[in-house]
Parts: C-alpha cells; structure tokens; sequence
C-alpha cells in the first residue's frame, strides 16, 4: 500500500496543485473539469441526499498497482481493482481512453478518470452472455478503476455483474464505465449488488452511449443495509432505446439508491425508466433523476415512473422524478408514488385466511418481482431472485 490519502484535501487546491497530485498538465481537460465542477459536497444536487462529505473526509490506505497474473475462466474477474481472470472470447486489456464525456454533470466520473489514466478495456465479439464478478478484499482502503464496454454492431450481447466482499469493511469504493452501444446492436446490463453490513461503500459513475438503432438495457437491483450511489448518464443517439429498471430493498439506516440523467439527442429515440424501492427500518432511497430532449431529438418518446413502499416508520424516500423538454413533438410523461402496502390488497388476502405477516411478504415479493421477472435470462434471473429473498428473509426473520 501507498500513502494514505484523504480526498478531502483536494477541495480546495490549486489547479497546479492537483495537477502535480495527478501528474498530469495543467491543461488536462479532464482536471479542468474536476477543478470547475470541485468535489461534492452538501449543497451538489447530484450528493444532496448522499454522506459524499463524510466520505471524502476519511483517510484510505491506497493501493499499488501491481499487475497480478490472469487466468482463463469462463467469468471476468476484478479483485480490488485488477483483472485476474477473463473468458477466451473476450477482449481484456488496460489502455488509455481518451473519448471521456466533458458534459458528465457528475466531478467523481472526472475523478475516476484523474486516478485511473488506464482504464480496463473490455472488448467483446459477438453473441455473447458474460458474468463479471467484483471482488473486495481491502479493509479501509481507496479502491478505484475504471472500465470501457464495446460491443460489436448488429450483435447482441449480455453483461450480468454481481459484487463480493471479505474483509473489506470501511473501504470505498469508486468505479464507472464508459459503454459504447455499437450501431444496430443490444446490450443487456444486469448488476446484482447486495452490500451488508458496512461490508464497504460504493460509488459509481457511468457513461453510457448508445448509438443509432441500438438498444441499452440496464437493470439495476440493490439490496443491503450500507450506502452506495449509482450515478450515471446516458445520450440517445438516432432510433436509439433505453429501457433502465431500478429496484431497490434498503434495511438499517443506510442511504443508497439513482442519480441519473437520460439524454435524448437523436430523432425517434426512447426511453422508459422505472424504479421501484422497499424502504425498512430508518433507510433512505434516492430517485433523482432526469430525462432531457434536447431540439435535435423530434418524435422521441420518454416514460420515467417511481413507486416506493414504505415499511417503516422513519423511512423515506426521495424520489425526483424530472422531465426537461425543448421540443414539441414528443411523447413524454412521468410520475411518482410513495406510500405503504395496499390496505386492499391486504384485506383481500387476509379475507382468504392469510395471517397479516404472510400477506405483507406476499405483497413485497410481488412487488419486487414485476422488475425481477423483467430479466430475460433465467439463469442471472434465478441469481437476483436467490440474492432478494435471502436478504428479505433473513430481516424478516431477524424481526420476528
């Protein structure tokens, strides 16, 4: 390990400063950026509802960069930020990326970038379904890297993600991608994050861009009792597609959910989002998100939809769902709920001899299950399904 680094401390540097910190030039544009946007803090929009102060006042051990050895297996895998195994028909590599987003309205995507000048570059041929697997195994540390998604055209392929931890408590966490959705193509992204008990703290911060006629699944599904924030931004080129699924089940008193902003540049482009989110205990869910058309983007169409369920008393939910149009002809629409379970619902189970427990875990499964049945591979379904209920239960019966 290298020197320990409190982030805190590049707040208020100079620009030369943090130049020599990052060992770059003063005319990065990517540290121009960072410099111009600063670290977050309690008044950023993208943080307002984030511990990101806390965070980044902290000291973390970092890490060397080593280079470990890779193996052939059938899954890629990342252990504390480095490639140890990839598949014989994928693309591995580290590289410098130069196509960054200079729009990107979050300062750790530019970050991200300043502490990992190579990125993992993941190139993949085909039809291909894929599992990747992140693994953490430093206490207290700064684990940071960065990766790059390229598909080819008219190609579909799948990208299921899960997270594992051992002794990685009081770690945080900074990865993204950088996805590049080639033309005519699909690309399905499933991630099954379940962090328990301050296991460590994520942050992630991703680009995506999707290009004409291409379509980009993203399905998120978050469970746990620590805080993470997923922030991510997606343009919409031409007859492009999003269609991001979000499910959240928060325990404890963590804080943790979506900042996203979705872009439509592209004529006839579309998106639909949904999120939905189980608050227990005294948890926080975060919903902040927003779908710009920009006036290139005529006869686009956007659906944006939160529902939450509150199941504790001092639970809450911050959904902002936000709809920034310059055009006139669209289809748009968007909408929020938040409430308890359906008194109805509850009412009509318990009509039919269901104990009042049993038919509020019926309720809750059937919730989550609307965005859980959406996966279509049955295998990575059958994962996050497993990943929900063993959290589910397991408070549940801590409960009881």
């Amino acid at each position: 390990m290298k020197t320990p680094i409190r982030l805190e401390n590049l707040r208020d540097a100079s620009l030369e400063t943090m130049a020599e910190y990052f060992k770059v030039d003063v005319s990065n544009v990517v540290l121009k950026r960072l410099y111009t946007l600063g670290l977050p803090n309690k008044k950023s929009e993208s943080y307002r509802y984030f511990p990101m102060e806390s965070l980044l006042s902290t000291e973390y051990e970092t890490l060397d960069f080593t280079p470990l050895e890779v193996h052939q297996k059938e899954k890629i895998e990342i252990l504390d930020g480095q490639v140890i195994s990839i598949p014989p028909y994928v693309r591995v590599y580290y590289t410098h990326y130069d196509d960054i987003d200079m729009e990107h309205y979050d300062p750790m995507y530019y970050l991200g970038h300043l502490l990992n000048p190579r990125v993992i570059m993941i190139e993949i041929d085909g039809d291909r379904s894929i599992e990747l697997i992140h693994r953490f195994t430093k206490p207290n540390a700064l684990i940071h890297y960065r990766l790059v998604i390229k598909n080819q055209a008219n190609r579909h392929t799948t990208l299921y993600e899960s997270f594992e931890s051992t002794n990685a408590q009081g770690s945080l966490v900074l990865h993204g991608y950088d996805m590049v959705v080639a033309p005519d193509s699909t690309l399905r992204v499933i991630k099954n994050q379940n962090i328990q008990n301050d296991a460590y703290t994520c942050v992630s911060s991703h680009h995506y861009k999707v290009s004409r006629q291409a379509n980009l699944v993203l399905q998120s599904f978050d469970f746990g009792n620590t805080a993470a924030l997923d922030l991510f931004k997606v343009e919409l080129d031409t007859y492009a597609t999003l269609d991001a699924g979000h499910l959240l089940y928060l325990l404890g008193k963590t804080r943790r959910g979506i900042v996203s902003q979705i872009v439509h540049k592209g004529e006839h482009s579309s998106s639909k989002q949904e999120a939905k989110s189980i608050l227990e205990d005294d948890a926080r869910g975060i919903f902040d998100a927003l779908i710009r058309v920009e006036h290139s983007a005529i006869h686009s169409k956007t659906v944006q939809n939160s529902k939450a369920v509150l199941l504790g008393e001092h639970c809450y939910m911050i959904s902002k769902p936000q709809l920034e149009i310059y055009i006139d002809e669209l289809e748009a629409s968007h909408g929020a709920t938040t409430g308890q379970l359906d008194s109805k619902q509850l009412f009509y189970l318990r009509s039919r001899g269901i104990s009042e427990k049993e038919a509020k875990k019926m309720l809750i499964i059937a919730f989550a299950n609307t965005l859980i049945d959406h996966i279509k591979d049955a295998r990575y379904q059958e994962k996050v399904q497993k990943s929900f209920e063993e959290t589910f239960y397991s408070h549940t019966k801590e409960s009881t």
